[in-house]
């Protein structure tokens, strides 16, 4: 049988207003990702590419086109209701700067909890945890307590801890040693075989889609040049010449 599609994006444009002019930042993009698949968006800083997952958050307004996520329809200005919230969580590229630096972990990760009226802080709290693989010696630590790889592992936690279908991966490995990477791509993997979830990653690494992805879209330049499953990386002569250059 195959896979639902839970998130459906259709002749999207994303704009930004700079020095009084409107900049033409995402180019009638369309992109489907399955249900329990992971879809890689790649390109070179610049191209859009976390415009697109800007978007998706809630973060970014300025766009036209279609954006049906599980059947939740996304708009311009939208208000980020508990219904958007409990489909689609972001894990952003920096744990040094996306984790409040006068919170402890237990706080961060009870701070959706709290939003969303969820009962049972401290087990969930609790359970997310083991989930990451973070020791719950740390749970009442601060950030900077942590090491680069904990707190990304805590920013994964915070967006688990709501259950989302769907996980938005903005580079979520690039601002952490080399020796670290490999663990996160891991528990991610690992995450998505134990819970179901989807996820559409953002990085410029090639390594990081052939290791994650199901399929890939390849931006330049604010649109999308190439879209195929993850066996095309075997025989890239047959690829657009930007995907090449990529390779290269």
């Amino acid at each position: 049988m195959d896979n639902k599609v839970i998130l459906s994006i259709n002749d999207l444009n994303i704009y930004y207003s700079q020095n009084n002019k409107k900049y033409h930042a995402v180019k009638s993009v369309n992109l489907q990702l399955l249900e329990n698949q992971t879809l890689g968006l790649i390109g070179r800083s610049g191209c859009g590419k976390s415009s697109i997952l800007k978007v998706l958050a809630g973060l970014s307004h300025d766009f036209t086109g279609h954006i049906d996520a599980d059947g939740l329809i996304i708009k311009p200005h939208q208000k980020i209701d508990q219904s958007r919230a409990l489909l689609m969580q972001m894990v952003f590229q920096d744990p040094f700067g996306s984790l409040h630096p006068k919170h402890t972990i237990d706080q961060i990760l009870s701070a959706p909890l709290i939003a969303h009226n969820f009962d049972r802080h401290h087990e969930r709290v609790c359970a997310v945890m083991e989930q990451v693989a973070l020791a719950k010696t740390f749970r009442f630590r601060f950030a900077h307590q942590l090491s680069g790889g904990q707190r990304q592992r805590v920013a994964i936690a915070r967006a688990l801890i709501l259950n989302p279908k769907i996980l938005l991966l903005d580079e979520p490995t690039s601002a952490l040693d080399a020796s670290v990477q490999a663990e996160i791509l891991n528990l991610l993997q690992s995450l998505k075989e134990q819970t179901q979830i989807s996820y559409l990653l953002v990085t410029h690494d090639l390594g990081v889609i052939a290791h994650m992805c199901d399929d890939i879209a390849v931006m330049n330049d604010g649109e999308i040049v190439d879209h195929f499953p993850i066996d095309g990386l075997n025989n890239l002569t047959e690829r657009h010449p930007y995907t090449q250059a990529l390779h290269a």
